[in-house]
């Protein structure tokens, strides 16, 4: 694994997250605060918990300290969720461009039930990208229940608009 393929994964993260919250813009906030059973409470408890995800474990890998916990109740509506996420964008890319690629093979060591566990950084990172993935599939989801898809969210699909976007 080296830094380029990471940063296009997490730019792949990125443009998946943002077919989400478009998405989202279309629901009105008792839509988007409506529970559900597919967890985190609703849409709204989703959303923020993959932020939460990408913060705290940006912040572990980066600063290694343990973040306070976003959760929904922080975010008033899917605005603030947007905002906070602006933020994080900004900081998770820093943090991305300060990595080299030996870097990528360094062992993150962190605590579990008492045990000290670890994974490469590189594996940290994909399970980042991964763990966005599986509960925007279930946003999605409930968005397309709701009359708002997202869209196809595919990786290829997302290499083909890079690819266009790029061409003269």
């Amino acid at each position: 694994m080296n830094c380029e393929d990471i940063r296009l994964l997490f730019e792949y993260n990125h443009w998946a997250n943002e077919r989400i919250l478009a998405a989202a813009e279309n629901l009105n906030d008792d839509q988007l605060k409506a529970s559900n059973d597919l967890g985190w409470g609703s849409l709204h408890g989703m959303l923020a918990h993959i932020l939460d995800a990408e913060y705290g474990w940006r912040r572990y890998l980066s600063d290694g300290e343990n973040a306070p916990w976003l959760q929904a109740d922080d975010f008033a509506d899917l605005a603030a969720i947007r905002q906070r996420w602006a933020a994080e964008n900004q900081a998770l890319e820093a943090y991305l461009a300060s990595l080299s690629d030996d870097a990528l093979d360094g062992k993150v060591f962190y605590e579990v039930d008492g045990q000290r566990r670890f994974h490469i950084l590189w594996h940290c990172l994909i399970h980042l990208v991964n763990h966005g993935t599986q509960h925007r599939s279930e946003c999605a989801a409930l968005l397309t229940e709701l009359g708002c898809s997202p869209g196809e969210m595919d990786f290829t699909v997302f290499l083909n608009q890079r690819q266009e976007a790029a061409s003269p």
